[in-house]
């Protein structure tokens, strides 16, 4: 693919993917710790996309509690909605776009130059404006995660794969339906596994184990360092995000990496976010008894809006953890910094930081969540940064309007 064109009026050959406001708060509770384009979907993260699609080099406008995290490189860029998932029209399109026109789909801004002073996107109204003739691929909502994530995986791997050859499996008691459709990268093992690829690709990642007698079916997608533990039962259009361990029964799901739901128990049509842990014999309802349109809460509303979908899940932030047999309901939303456990159903929302079940709940203490942090990540070699935590507290305050039990928090 020729890229040069992409960058003829932005000749530092960078992209900067902006949270478009309208769409980051519908989002959360995903959006309270990463921009919009760093979620993953299928394979990759939003931003490596754009960035294996134009080999440019990405950097994000976004919060300013996220931007030391996430920072902006310096220089014009040409500024992207984060939110849209690329394609190869889409990079077509976006050669031809003028240095001071601006890319619409209605009244959403997709594209347009940014210069290395200006902060937003205000200058945009000055601009003129360029309308796309077909309707791009947003992620606007929690559950679009899931929804999109069996097209993305197939294109995902299409683009990481193309030219490329897998590493054998080489286990002689692992079956392998479609193995043309099977990607292995170096340092994957595999043992005495099925692997169906005939109704979607699979993929799996660099160093990544898929144990004894697990049974996976595409389209999937295991990225670096994650295990599929003995006897799971995968079934497709699902990601496990690299360093992360899966097992039981799923289906549908996005884990988008760091996190573990390494037991039985059943997870479907759910996105969980980084540093999530799931206790044994957790499970999740994705259907309701009467086949009704599963609601969900939206940040953006203060209340449950109507999904339209028949089978939702479970949207769980960073950090949040449940006890061994926790059930969670159809359509449950929890926050970032949570712990859920104990006996029955709990709420369908549960806000950032809280501690408890359906007995009730108390806030999660700031300090003794930090402890919990650090020990987690510490298992991964991964230090609790400086950036990490004035995020977190950024986020228990901007949630604290949630715990209306607590007055104090």
């Amino acid at each position: 693919m020729d890229s040069g064109r992409l960058f003829y009026f932005c000749p530092m050959n960078q992209i900067l993917l902006f949270d478009d406001p309208a769409i980051r708060g519908s989002l959360l509770p995903f959006t309270f710790t990463r921009p919009v384009a760093d979620i993953r979907i299928g394979i990759l993260k939003i931003s490596e996309k754009w960035q294996k699609y134009t080999a440019a080099q990405v950097s994000f406008l976004t919060q300013e509690y996220l931007q030391k995290k996430f920072p902006r490189s310096p220089g014009p860029a040409l500024a992207l909605n984060g939110a849209w998932l690329p394609e190869v029209d889409s990079i077509e399109i976006l050669k031809k776009l003028g240095p001071n026109q601006a890319l619409f789909w209605g009244k959403t801004l997709l594209a347009t130059f940014i210069g290395e002073t200006e902060k937003n996107l205000a200058f945009t109204a000055e601009r003129e404006i360029i309308q796309l003739d077909k309707e791009p691929v947003l992620v606007q909502k929690p559950w679009n995660i899931f929804q999109f994530n069996a097209a993305e995986i197939k294109k995902d791997f299409a683009l990481i794969t193309k030219g490329r050859v897998s590493q054998p499996i080489g286990d002689p008691h692992t079956v392998v339906y479609a193995p043309e459709n099977v990607f292995i990268e170096e340092g994957a093992k595999i043992r005495a596994a099925v692997l169906n690829a005939e109704n979607g690709p699979i993929y799996i990642g660099k160093n990544a184990e898929v144990q004894e007698g697990a049974l996976i079916r595409g389209s999937f997608a295991l990225c670096e360092g994650s295990i599929v533990n003995m006897g799971a039962k995968l079934r497709g259009d699902t990601t496990v995000g690299p360093y992360s361990k899966i097992g039981g029964e799923v289906s549908n799901s996005v884990l988008f990496g760091y996190s573990n739901k390494s037991h039985e128990g059943f997870l479907g049509n759910s996105v969980l976010g980084e540093w999530c842990n799931i206790g044994a014999d957790t499970n999740t309802s994705n259907l309701k008894n009467n086949y009704a349109p599963v609601k969900l809460w939206d940040y953006t509303k203060g209340g449950f809006a109507n999904t339209g979908l028949q089978f939702c899940g479970l949207m769980m932030g960073d950090h949040s953890k449940s006890g061994i047999n926790t059930m969670f309901n159809t359509g449950t939303v929890v926050g970032v910094g949570a712990l859920i456990f104990g006996e029955g159903y709990p709420r369908n929302f549960i806000p950032s930081f809280a501690w408890g079940g359906a007995a009730g709940f108390s806030t999660f203490d700031m300090s003794k969540f930090e402890e919990t942090a650090k020990a987690v990540m510490a298992r991964r070699g991964v230090e609790w940064s400086p950036e990490d935590k004035e995020i977190l507290e950024r986020v228990f305050e901007l949630s604290k309007t949630y715990r209306i039990w607590d007055k104090t928090s």
